[in-house]
């Protein structure tokens, strides 16, 4: 690279202190990762998994897979798996949970299908100390529940999320799914840096992540999460999980990630082009998480400033991204005028070097468990540049708050009215009361 800037090194400085910057900042979230250690089992846990935990489903489409995961949540032995859909999908489900175990599966339904009023239903149908919200593709191992309940020992705990990995849905990954899993290596040694170095964490995973119900009980939450609007006009469907990390800053409750193999879930991707919907989704759900807590809510600077200094750090990522591209299209062009140093092949072919190495750097732990994704490098290099121009359209699109990726998911406002109709004296529905003085009693009899 100093080679490319021979004649004109000056100009290029400030370019390599970037570069400089960057990759020490990665080289400290790399030692946090290596220095992070999970919470440990205890011995006498305050919480057991048969007495504490509700897992709730919020699902539309649940096929055969959800047969494997359900039954991978079912070796913690939780007191009781609650599955929420719209009406007509009931029938369906109810006969994948009778075929997994009738006892311990329960189906319910809302009028419509809108996760975020899903999960409400299912939160008001819970009545353990803790609720667990899993996707319905999320596979287990065998001791999650129990990791996923030991920072719980800690009072001031309000949720815990986990590492991931990726399942592939056929015989083996797609290149989709493999960039995907590129991604989720690099998020992994993200999450379990910053919770090492201030505790905090961009976002617990919606994948699966736990949290005490005496939280999201309180009517503050539940009118808060259903009533979520973007610039007050529109209404959010998607983002739940990043409402829900937010809401544990911003009332002063402390949040944990456990990464380990022992609390790491699988979880599919989609294997093929509609993955970049997934991720424009995500995107759009990131800018607008990360602009309300650095600039609208502020907690995130107090509370976690490691946390609150990568958000800064994504909302200019696109920005010194491109830059690459358009210091060595700059260049091409000068040599192209026979003004630079270097003909137009070796410019491009030195960047290429550049980034090929690098990037490769970047994934040395994905690829020392699966060195054949070697050969994605460079989809992942392109998929990078891509993914810099997504997130600059996805800034100019905040308002547009579908899901993307299924079909079936209404108008949010619609759909709030209609659970609110339901839920109203008369209307049907069957909420099951908790009880949290008397949950704090059973919990303290444990001790």
């Amino acid at each position: 690279m100093l080679y490319l800037t021979a004649d004109k090194f000056p100009v290029f400085v400030p370019f390599g202190v970037i570069g400089f910057y960057r990759y020490l900042w990665f080289l400290i979230r790399v030692a946090a990762s290596v220095a992070y250690r999970p919470v440990p089992l205890p011995i006498n846990p305050t919480y057991i998994a048969a007495e504490d935990v509700t897992i709730i489903v919020p699902t539309i489409d649940a096929g055969e897979e959800f047969k494997q995961a359900a039954r991978s949540w079912l070796v913690g032995k939780p007191k009781e798996i609650i599955i929420i859909t719209e009406e007509k999908m009931k029938g369906p489900l109810q006969e994948l949970a009778d075929a997994v175990d009738p006892h311990r599966i329960r189906v319910l339904t809302v009028p419509f299908a809108n996760k975020r009023l899903q999960m409400v239903h299912g939160i008001r149908n819970t009545t353990t100390d803790i609720i667990c919200f899993a996707d319905d593709d999320a596979i287990w191992p065998p001791k999650m529940l129990p990791y996923i309940l030991a920072p719980f020992e800690d009072q001031k705990v309000g949720g815990v999320g986990t590492s991931q990995r990726v399942q592939p849905v056929g015989d083996s990954m797609t290149v989709w799914e493999v960039l995907a899993a590129f991604r989720l290596t690099i998020r992994n040694i993200e999450i379990s840096a910053s919770t090492h170095i201030d505790g905090g964490v961009p976002c617990l995973s919606g994948r699966t992540a736990a949290y005490r119900t005496i939280i999201l009980k309180a009517p503050e939450f539940i009118h808060g999460f259903t009533n979520d609007l973007w610039l007050n006009k529109y209404h959010l469907n998607s983002g739940d999980d990043k409402f829900l990390t937010r809401w544990m800053v911003s009332h002063g409750w402390s949040t944990y990630i456990q990464c380990c193999h022992d609390s790491e879930l699988l979880s599919t991707m989609k294997p093929n082009w509609r993955f970049l919907l997934q991720v424009l989704r995500w995107t759009r759900n990131t800018w607008r998480s990360d602009l309300r807590s650095l600039f609208m809510e502020r907690y995130v600077w107090t509370s976690h400033p490691y946390c609150a200094y990568t958000m800064v750090d994504k909302l200019f990522n696109p920005f010194t991204l491109l830059v690459g591209p358009v210091l060595v299209t700059y260049l091409c062009v000068k040599a192209a005028k026979g003004d630079y140093h270097l003909a137009v092949w070796k410019i491009i072919l030195s960047y290429m070097a550049w980034l090929t190495v690098t990037r490769t750097l970047k994934l040395l732990p994905h690829l020392w468990k699966r060195p054949q994704d070697i050969i994605h490098v460079p989809a992942f290099i392109a998929f990078g540049y891509y993914f810099a121009i997504m997130k600059l359209y996805a800034l100019f699109t905040l308002h547009e708050v579908g899901w993307g990726t299924r079909a079936g998911i209404g108008d949010a406002t619609q759909a709030l009215n209609a659970l609110n109709a339901q839920n109203a004296p008369g209307g049907g529905a069957q909420e099951k009361p908790y009880d949290p003085e008397a949950a704090n009693y059973a919990s303290q009899q444990r001790r």
